[in-house]
């Protein structure tokens, strides 16, 4: 006998998946739309609600109308789709006319970028006079100087998307500080219990999928803000949203140490600054760790 769910229920991510009927890209794209409402079940961690899995499976022609929403093309495909060529698609792409939607690095450590097939057909659909015809003078001097707004586009999509899940001001700054990377949020947020409790709340920026040969690089190149404005607009909306975050709750602080004799109580913010390295040990000797070496040297 199928087991009998109740509204309230709520499913994890790879459940929902199959439920929907949908693969791991399809599914990923469809949270990053919102095409299904997920709610927090701690931090960094999210489950769908089985109410949002029947509302879509209750959708008439399921799951190929779903489907469709969520399908992405590359400029090859995208280009093919609309009737241009590669090459004018690749340059409405990097003026920001189209805005991708997932990218994932190839084996030539490479971006290769995917857009909403939906967001394709709409462009071509508003834009007639773009397929077409020389491109507008201020769009080529832009790609002359070597403009590219594909990464910085593709982070404001996925970062509005973490935004409309975050559950308070905590979780709003914690996409700003995820957008800016660990350097810049250090300058902006001094604190340092304040800075763990943002990496805890990190929704994280994944790709499309990397692929084993991507490297490091290659992901921080493509999900850190790297234009001076917009490193600048993530700055301001991180402060903007740590002065709500702190006006509703303080971030999660060890017990303070006692107050020394005749002086006043630490405040959390001295606490931060006496707070230990977390990749230092205490309890570590190292002239023990030299003279350990010393021997294992000699051995050899």
């Amino acid at each position: 006998m199928a087991a009998v769910r109740t509204v309230e229920e709520t499913l994890g991510m790879e459940r929902a998946r199959q439920e929907l009927e949908l693969d791991l890209g399809e599914f990923e794209v469809a949270l990053q739309l919102a095409e299904l409402r997920t709610v927090p079940t701690g931090p960094g961690r999210r489950k769908v609600p089985y109410a949002e899995v029947e509302r879509l499976r209750a959708e008439e022609a399921f799951p190929q109308a779903l489907r469709r929403r969520v399908a992405v093309v590359g400029s090859v495909d995208g280009s093919e789709l609309i009737g241009i060529s590669r090459d004018r698609f690749a340059k409405l792409a990097r003026g920001g006319l189209i805005s991708p939607v997932r990218w994932y690095a190839n084996r030539y450590r490479a971006v290769v970028w995917l857009y909403l097939a939906d967001d394709v057909r709409r462009f071509a659909r508003d834009h007639p006079g773009l397929l077409t015809g020389r491109l507008p003078a201020d769009l080529r001097e832009a790609l002359a100087e070597g403009e590219d707004h594909r990464a910085r586009s593709w982070r404001a999509r996925r970062a509005a998307g973490f935004l409309r899940q975050a559950a308070d001001a905590w979780g709003e700054a914690a996409v700003w500080a995820e957008l800016l990377g660990p350097e810049a949020t250090a300058q902006t947020v001094p604190d340092l219990y304040e800075r763990t409790y943002l990496r805890r709340l990190r929704p994280g920026f994944p790709p499309g999928g990397i692929g084993s040969y991507a490297v490091r690089e290659v992901v921080e190149a493509t999900v850190l803000a790297d234009h001076p404005d917009e490193i600048a607009a993530a700055r301001a909306r991180l402060t903007e949203a740590l002065h709500r975050a702190r006006a509703e709750r303080a971030a999660p602080h060890p017990e303070l140490p006692p107050a020394p004799p005749g002086g006043p109580a630490p405040t959390v913010t001295q606490a931060s600054a006496q707070a230990p390295d977390p990749g230092h040990d205490p309890d570590r000797d190292p002239d023990r760790d030299r003279r350990g070496w010393r021997r294992l040297l000699r051995r050899r």
